[in-house]
């Protein structure tokens, strides 16, 4: 299986089987907390404008404009908020500067998109892994059109996971991705050393980080499953539906991440 790994979403990128788009400051990390609090689906829109008409009693508006919340916004784009949100149930539709643009680029041609973060990795590359039939791709979302440490380093804890599920072919991004995820020992160094996170601790948001930084902590993947106008709607993967077996190197001593299980 060929595994590829692109650092920003482009105009020209064609996605012939799975995507996994990663925004781990911190649009997909959130994405993920929304769906573990409870939320029914998730719409992603390209834009704040593209988000205000679907407001409604059982639809709550979330994301951030330079990190911070936007003037009649429900919510912002924080996990450790989207973790505490009152959204059971509810419709939550979120633009971020830039995870949902990147999610939109993978949807235009991709027969599967799943959203990835450091904080669901393992569940999302099983997942992926199980859809694949010729090639997983990792789209990472990047900072304003540059390339981010903090997501190409995740993209490399994505890649070395679904390598060490099965035999795969990696080109030449996914070989940087691994070669920066090895540079590293601690995943909160990687996200520390970011730009997306040098802006966060400009508007106080630092603490963020760290929660961004914890790795297989949910089992659950948002994926892409239609369209409303411009939105894309993503919800819960079945639960099972990526249940393989651990690899017996991740059983030996040392390798200490564990996933929660969700809530039944």
């Amino acid at each position: 299986m060929r595994l590829k790994v692109d650092v920003l979403p482009t105009e020209e990128l064609v996605y012939p089987d799975v995507v996994l788009v990663v925004d781990v400051i911190r649009s997909t990390t959130t994405a993920v907390c929304f769906l573990e609090a409870g939320a029914e689906a998730l719409y992603l829109v390209p834009s704040l404008e593209a988000a205000r008409p679907f407001k409604d009693r059982d639809v709550l508006l979330a994301g951030e404009v330079g990190g911070l919340k936007p003037p009649g916004f429900d919510l912002g784009n924080s996990p450790r908020e989207a973790l505490e949100a009152p959204v059971g149930g509810k419709t939550v539709v979120m633009s971020t500067t830039n995870g949902t643009k990147a999610a939109h680029v993978a949807a235009r041609t991709a027969k599967h998109v799943l959203l990835a973060s450091l904080f669901n990795a393992h569940a999302a590359a099983r997942l992926a892994r199980e859809l694949a039939t010729e090639e997983v791709a990792i789209l990472a979302a990047g900072k304003e059109g540059r390339v981010g440490l903090d997501d190409l380093y995740t993209a490399g804890v994505l890649a070395e996971y679904l390598g060490l599920l099965g035999e795969v072919e990696p080109e030449d991004g996914a070989r940087i991705a691994l070669a920066v995820k090895r540079n590293f020992q601690d995943p909160l160094e990687a996200l520390t050393l970011s730009a997306a996170a040098s802006a966060l601790k400009g508007v106080g948001l630092e603490a963020d980080v760290p929660f961004c930084a914890q790795v297989a902590k949910s089992a659950v993947v948002p994926v892409l499953t239609g369209r409303v106008g411009e939105a894309l709607i993503f919800k819960v993967a079945p639960f099972g539906a990526a249940k393989r077996a651990v690899p017996e190197t991740l059983k030996q001593p040392g390798n200490q991440a564990q996933e929660k299980d969700h809530p039944q």
